[in-house]
């Protein structure tokens, strides 16, 4: 599997494991201390070719997303569910644990940012869905998060989250039906 466009990790283990899944470039933010400079290739790379934004998640991979998010609109998200970027061993999670088959489907389910799009899931909708509030709202979120792809982010970065990539009402009914499935027991996530 060949990518255009330039993958930005945390760091080179991450590169490492990326190469072993795909051919890609990649740049390294060495840690959530994103440079003015890395920023500048980042936008520099994001004109000239794309880039894919693919971290930890985590909260340091949370931070660097929202730190080149805000630094360079409109560039592509790649996302891993926690337990894809487990360690096998002791150790925190990380890009550089996941499995190749992993990596490869989360660059298959990219989003890109729409900022100015008009959202499409409400906080009403996420209130009834008990994604903001109540005793399982974390988990469920987590759940939600991993079924779309998104990540998981707490209840406010939730709204923000589903209309940036633009989640249709659609996917999102699908994504709570699957959360209503794991819940009663009927299968595993």
């Amino acid at each position: 599997m060949k990518i255009k466009e330039v993958i930005v990790v945390e760091g080179k283990d991450d590169t490492k494991r990326i190469n072993l899944a795909v051919n890609a470039d990649t740049l390294e933010t060495r840690g959530s201390a994103i440079s003015d400079e890395t920023l500048a290739q980042i936008e520099e790379l994001h004109d000239k070719r794309g880039v894919i934004v693919f971290t930890d998640p985590d909260f340091s991979g949370e931070k660097i997303r929202k730190i080149i998010q805000e630094a360079v609109p409109g560039v592509k998200h790649a996302f891993l569910t926690k337990k894809a970027a487990a360690p096998d061993h002791k150790g925190s999670l990380g890009v550089e644990h996941a499995d190749p088959e992993a990596i490869r489907e989360a660059l298959r389910n990219l989003y890109t940012e729409e900022s100015d799009a008009t959202p499409m899931i409400s906080r009403e909708d996420l209130a009834v869905a008990g994604l903001i509030s109540g005793p399982k709202a974390k988990i469920r979120r987590r759940i939600l998060g991993e079924y779309l792809r998104i990540g998981y982010v707490n209840g406010k970065q939730l709204y923000k989250r589903l209309n940036l990539f633009q989640i249709t009402p659609e996917e999102f009914a699908a994504a709570l039906r699957y959360l209503d499935q794991v819940e009663e027991g009927k299968i595993d996530e």
